[in-house]
């Protein structure tokens, strides 16, 4: 079946967003009762796309998106509304067609609302709409598919409960710049409404319905990322063969750093200029920039501010030591649902301490792989101790005991932890590490393990407000002011194999050298020269691609952070029957 046009954001928006009062006793938000009718053809496309779109307020962009806003940039164009029947008699002439773009109507008795791309109205009342596509005609099939034709008819029921005569329309495609009528006939009007039904009843059971299987219209969905189609029928017993990757093993977009102080951060058209002294010395496209992330003095112009926050981009606040402490963004994730799940799970303790069992479980796998990779053979008997406190750590009775848990693996991994380094010559002394210190740091593998741990916060506190969570709160970090637990909680199976291997890599590739650091009476910082090696490395360890132990396919470890926190999602809202952490072999 072929693809079928999905617009972005702002033409849902105009035909009724998802949102309106909240019920007592912590029940999801309701949803308005117009149907926009270019929900009815992701409806009819995929009922799982419309519920993550409408419901959940998911949206992503890709090529087909945005090629579709470029089709669409003459209709999008409000000219006015529909004039009366009898004004539009006597105004036109026998051979007369009038024309009004981006018409908005609703209609109460069908329950729906439309924003209509084109608008020609003849003599006798009778009204056409016009629905833009961007692609061309299905090959080797004159007939538009349902979806399509479904969207097209809900306007047409529109417009006569108006009053006004509508018995077709056109579907008009961009590429092939033909004009297809489609007969309002009573079985399509009967799919129409039995289609617009069975949405309602979808919406009002409140569960997000199970993916397609095996289909090819996930290949070119823009949400596949979002959706994992495949991922979670694999997950849920239901895969039927191979587990494709949907998305982009790496993304395009990269991370921005700004350490210089006094750098000016602004905008002019579609880049961001770096100033110093009023010169531009750096610039980089926004359509390049995922996240920016500025240490110290360093200041954001309020135009480029705003222009971040309107593309999704965050700006990420560090103190010049590498403390990150905050972020700004725009508008909140829409899914409330996610977050209403969330609070839920976070107030049940038996649910809370599961997922907490798994972090924990999986840090130490990571960690007792680090060190079968890394470490000399004087580290067998903590291997071995690392793998009975994974058992122990799947076991255990509550959160105190887990604490326990946690803190004894931590022990036994960094007190071999040295095991690890093979600094070049000349170097042992500098990265002679005893033992895991911090708040200060007081040696440079500290100070670098310090660096990093927040260079992983940071991201994960990103990832998990881009999917929809709270980041503040957590299973098994406890709540505190200001504190992103859950992105923390999630953090714990990405420690050994992000945040550590960064660290032993740089040591023993010698990346890092004596000058690189600032030596003080009790503590240890690194220099900006340092800092920044610190972040090259740890960018290129996040590009990494790798092969995922559970999905098989291979992707960038950026990509798998945002994976498994929509697998966490997925979990708490009911879909998948437990979390399974990340972990390498």
């Amino acid at each position: 079946m072929g693809e079928t046009e999905r617009q972005a954001p702002p033409e849902a928006m105009a035909e009724g967003p998802a949102g309106g009062h909240q019920k007592g006793g912590g029940a999801a938000p309701d949803l308005p009762d117009l149907v926009p009718a270019r929900m009815l053809n992701e409806f009819a496309y995929c009922p799982r796309l419309c519920y993550l779109e409408w419901v959940q307020g998911e949206f992503q962009d890709n090529t087909d998106t945005v090629e579709g806003r470029f089709q669409h940039r003459r209709v999008d164009v409000e000219e006015g509304p529909v004039p009366p029947g009898d004004e539009l008699s006597k105004a036109l002439g026998v051979d007369d067609t009038a024309r009004i773009r981006s018409v908005t109507l609703s209609g109460t008795g069908i329950g729906a609302i439309a924003r209509i791309d084109l608008v020609e109205m003849t003599q006798g009342n009778l009204v056409v709409p016009v629905d833009y596509k961007r692609g061309r005609l299905p090959e080797g099939n004159r007939e538009p598919w349902e979806p399509e034709k479904v969207q097209l008819c809900v306007q047409g029921l529109i417009l006569r409960e108006n009053g006004f005569k509508s018995n077709y329309g056109i579907l008009y495609y961009a590429d092939s710049r033909r004009r297809i009528r489609v007969e309002f006939t009573e079985d399509l009007v009967s799919r129409t409404l039995e289609l617009l039904s069975k949405l309602r009843e979808t919406v009002s059971q409140r569960r997000l319905p199970p993916p397609l299987q095996d289909s090819p219209k996930c290949i070119r969905c823009s949400l596949a990322g979002i959706c994992l189609p495949d991922e979670t029928n694999l997950l849920t017993g239901q895969a039927g063969g191979e587990i494709r990757r949907l998305v982009p093993a790496r993304s395009d977009a990269g991370s921005v750093y700004v350490q210089t102080q006094g750098m000016i951060v602004g905008k002019r058209g579609d880049v961001l200029e770096f100033r110093e002294r009023g010169a531009t010395v750096q610039e980089v496209r926004l359509l390049d920039v995922a996240q920016l992330a500025v240490y110290g003095n360093v200041q954001v112009t309020a135009q480029a501010l705003r222009e971040l926050c309107s593309r999704g981009i965050p700006v990420c606040h560090h103190s010049y030591g590498g403390w990150f402490f905050g972020l700004t963004t725009g508008l909140p994730h829409k899914n409330v649902e996610l977050r209403i799940a969330q609070y839920r799970t976070a107030f049940d303790g038996q649910r809370s301490l599961a997922l907490a069992r798994e972090f924990v479980a999986g840090k130490i796998r990571n960690c007792r792989t680090m060190l079968r990779r890394n470490s000399r053979q004087e580290s067998t008997p903590q291997v071995r101790e690392l793998a009975a406190l994974v058992a122990k750590a799947s076991e255990a009775p509550d959160l105190p005991a887990l604490l326990g848990v946690e803190g004894a693996a931590a022990h036994c991994y960094f007190s071999c932890f040295t095991s690890m380094l093979r600094p070049k010559a000349g170097q042992v002394t500098a990265f002679d590490f005893r033992t895991r210190n911090r708040r200060p740091p007081q040696d440079p593998v500290n100070a670098m393990l310090s660096f990093v741990y927040s260079l992983l916060a940071k991201d994960l506190t990103v990832t998990v407000l881009a999917v929809g969570f709270d980041p503040l709160l957590g299973f098994f970090h406890q709540p505190r002011y200001g504190r992103p637990a859950l992105a923390l909680d999630l953090m714990e199976e990405f420690r050994p194999i992000l945040g550590d291997s960064v660290v032993v890599g740089m040591v023993n590739n010698g990346e890092v050298a004596d000058e690189d650091f600032v030596m003080g009476r009790q503590a240890c910082m690194l220099t900006p020269n340092g800092r920044s090696k610190v972040i090259n490395a740890y960018e290129r360890r996040l590009d990494t691609l790798v092969r995922h132990p559970v999905f098989g396919y291979s992707v960038s470890y950026r990509r798998i952070l945002e994976v498994q926190a929509r697998l966490l999602a997925r979990c708490l809202l009911g879909e998948l029957p437990g979390y399974r952490a990340f972990t390498t072999r």
